[in-house]
């Protein structure tokens, strides 16, 4: 019994161990396999205006969705598209179940720990957008307001960050899943502000209608977009910088900035 009950251990543990080793690839490099796959796996929040988002089709498009279905058919790869719960974004990589993360992803020292980046493509700042009727002006009439933003974002890091969170009403932040529900809450008056990319933020006030908002002076620091990929990943880190350098050298990169920006922003 007692043989048996240490054989029954090992077998477990033996088990366990090939578990974590096929469900966590962070540190192997996996270019053979995604080579073998003939496809990139791309996760992103599919309603992240204008990154990445699904028009009224239903279908995704955005201006990261075009610029990784450029560099990824440069690779000689198909892109494969995967909505995930932006909450668990590292996690959906380290795992497998995506290749990178290519949605607006901001590089943070936080997020530098977890995951590899591309060199930036772009600049973004942290903005905070208001009602026009409201009576906050600037970034220090935040004092006792309800401030919002999305869950798990780069601008929530920003403002824990900046130390203002005690200031606000409660001393706390009301978190959204997307940036969608928070400005839909703004609009309600539930809250009186929303920290979001400026890009992001941007889009929205010119599609529902710049008279009905403005951007409150100040904002919680700037920051620069790249593509994350597991630290393992070399190979494809490097093949990938590669890409988005040719893009930029030869216009692509311009072309699809100006089309949906309406001007070449790209680093």
């Amino acid at each position: 019994m007692k043989k048996f009950k240490t054989l029954l251990i090992l077998v477990l543990a033996i088990s366990f161990i090939a578990a974590g080793c096929s469900t966590n690839k962070a540190s192997v490099d996996t270019w053979s396999e995604i080579e073998d796959r003939g496809s990139i796996i791309v996760g992103l929040d599919d309603t992240f205006v204008p990154m990445g988002f699904r028009d009224n089709a239903g279908n995704l498009t955005g201006f990261d969705v075009d610029m990784a279905t450029e560099a990824i058919g440069r690779l000689g790869m198909e892109v494969v598209f995967q909505p995930i719960d932006w909450n668990l974004k590292e996690q959906e990589l380290d795992s497998g179940n995506i290749d990178m993360i290519w949605n607006g992803y901001s590089i943070n020292d936080e997020r530098l720990e977890k995951v590899n980046f591309t060199r930036a493509y772009l600049d973004n700042q942290q903005i905070i957008v208001a009602l026009a009727t409201s009576d906050i002006e600037v970034k220090d009439d935040l004092a006792d307001r309800i401030v919002s933003t999305q869950n798990s974002s780069s601008a929530l890091q920003a403002i824990e960050d900046s130390g203002a969170r005690d200031s606000f009403k409660d001393g706390d932040i009301i978190l959204f899943d997307t940036y969608n529900e928070a400005f839909m809450d703004l609009e309600a008056g539930r809250v009186d502000v929303v920290v979001a990319d400026e890009v992001l933020a941007k889009y929205y006030i010119s599609e529902r209608g710049e008279e009905n908002y403005k951007i409150v002076d100040g904002d919680f620091g700037d920051e620069e977009y790249g593509v994350g990929v597991r630290k393992g990943d070399a190979t494809l880190l490097e093949n990938l910088n590669k890409a988005l350098d040719e893009m930029k050298s030869d216009g692509k990169a311009a072309e699809i900035s100006e089309k949906w920006f309406g001007d070449n922003i790209v680093k």
